[in-house]
C-alpha cells in the first residue's frame, strides 16, 4: 500500500508556514526551478502538490499534463502578494468540466 505525501512549492516567504502543518515544503527561486520541482514531485508518491499562483505560468505544461488524472492533484494557492485570480479560474474550469456547465 502506497503512503501518499503532500507537498507545497513556492517562494520561501509564501510556503514556509506549511512546514508546521507537516507538508513537504520546496522553495523555488524562479519559474524554471518550480517547474523542475513540480515535475520531480509528480513522479514520486505525492497525492497533492500545492503550487503558488506566481509560478503557474511557468508550470502550465506540467499542470496540464496532470489535469485529468487523480494523482497528483496540483492545486494553485495564492502567494505572499495575495491572489492573482489564477487559482479561482482553474477551480471554476475544473467545476465546469465536472458538472458540464458554467455554474457561476
Amino acid at each position: 500500500m502506497t503512503m501518499y505525501k503532500i507537498a507545497v512549492i513556492g517562494e520561501r516567504e509564501s510556503v514556509l508556514g506549511f512546514r508546521a502543518l507537516g507538508l513537504d515544503v520546496r522553495f523555488a527561486a524562479d519559474g524554471e526551478q518550480a517547474r523542475q520541482t513540480l515535475h520531480r514531485l509528480a513522479q514520486e508518491d505525492y497525492a497533492v502538490i500545492y503550487l503558488t499562483e506566481s509560478f503557474s505560468a511557468a508550470c502550465e505544461a506540467e499542470i496540464a499534463k496532470y489535469k485529468d488524472v487523480a494523482v497528483p492533484a496540483i492545486i494553485l494557492i495564492p502567494g505572499r502578494g495575495g491572489s492573482l485570480g489564477v487559482a479561482e479560474a482553474a477551480l471554476q474550469s475544473a467545476v465546469e468540466r465536472a458538472v458540464g456547465a458554467d455554474i457561476s
